[in-house]
Order: structure tokens, then sequence, then C-alpha cells
């Protein structure tokens, strides 16, 4: 099962420094809704489904790993656009947060689990969408716009598999 969009990701690049963009950024790499959560949910969802549900913790633990990918671009970019890339967010008042594992659901309900993940899928495009509209950086919008499509993918692959524990 292909757990991202097959298209190649672009060279992690910024027009300019911008800390503000980078504090953007910084929500999708350490919010709670961002990569370092996705990470750490599907890794504990795929532990806890191991024995039970072997398939779909090999899928987790899949889509864990492209989440990791898209951890590592954002890093760059906010590396780039002029912050270290710690796991902090950045609120809308400039509180910097440290990324906390309270962010995890750590439900052991498989429904409930992949329920989760299609809210957190979901709510993670649209903060993807959000922010991509926000920032003026051609580089960034366009890798902006590939991570959408592999979260676009997962949503899928979760909502696929929700429905057939619905049969």
């Amino acid at each position: 099962m292909n757990n991202a969009y097959n298209k190649q990701y672009p060279v992690v690049r910024v027009e300019k420094e911008n800390i503000e963009y980078a504090k953007i950024l910084s929500l999708d790499y350490a919010g709670d809704i961002s990569e370092d959560s996705a990470i750490h949910l599907y890794t504990y969802q795929a532990l806890i489904l191991e024995k039970t549900h072997p398939e779909i913790s090999k899928t987790l633990k899949h889509i864990a790993i492209t989440e990791m990918k898209h951890l590592e671009l954002l890093g760059k970019a906010i590396h780039l656009l002029g912050l270290p890339p710690k796991y902090v967010s950045y609120t809308s008042d400039n509180i910097k947060r440290y990324w906390t594992s309270s962010f995890v659901n750590y439900t052991t309900s498989l429904k409930n689990m992949l329920k989760q993940d299609i809210k957190s899928e979901s709510m993670a495009i649209e903060n993807y969408r959000k922010h991509r509209e926000t920032i003026n950086d051609a580089y960034i919008k366009q890798l902006l716009t590939r991570i959408i499509e592999d979260e676009q993918v997962h949503l899928s692959i979760f909502q696929r598999l929700l429905d057939q524990q619905k049969n």
C-alpha cells in the first residue's frame, strides 16, 4: 500500500529569511496538530495494534515514516527562514510552546484511533492550506502543496480503514 503521493519532494529553499514565516511553520512542525505529533501518534498506535491488527500496524508505521520526512523538510525550511528547528510552536500572540506528549491521543480502541487519525489529518490539511495562503514565499508554498498531497493520501487510507471496520 502506498502511503504517500507518488511525486518527489521539492528542494527546500526560501526566497529570504523571515522569522514570522518560520513561526507559522512551527505550528506544522511541533504544534498540537503537527508532524511531530503525528509521528508520535502513529507510532503509539502501531505498537498498540501490532498483535491484534498487524497490517494496520504496518500501515501506521509507514505513514509515520512519511511524517518524519515532512518533519525533516519543515525543520530545514524553518532553519532557512531564520529560526533553529526546535520542537516548539508559536501562538498568534508570540508565546513559545514546547511540544509535549500530551498532544497524543492515547486511546486503545481501533475505531477511535482511526477517527482521531481522520480528524488529525483533516485539521493538518486545513492548517497547511491556511499557512500556504498566509505565507508569501513561492518555495514554501510549493513545499506545503507537496506535503498536503501526502496528507490527503493518509486521510483516504484512514477513511478506508475505518469503513472496513464497520463491516
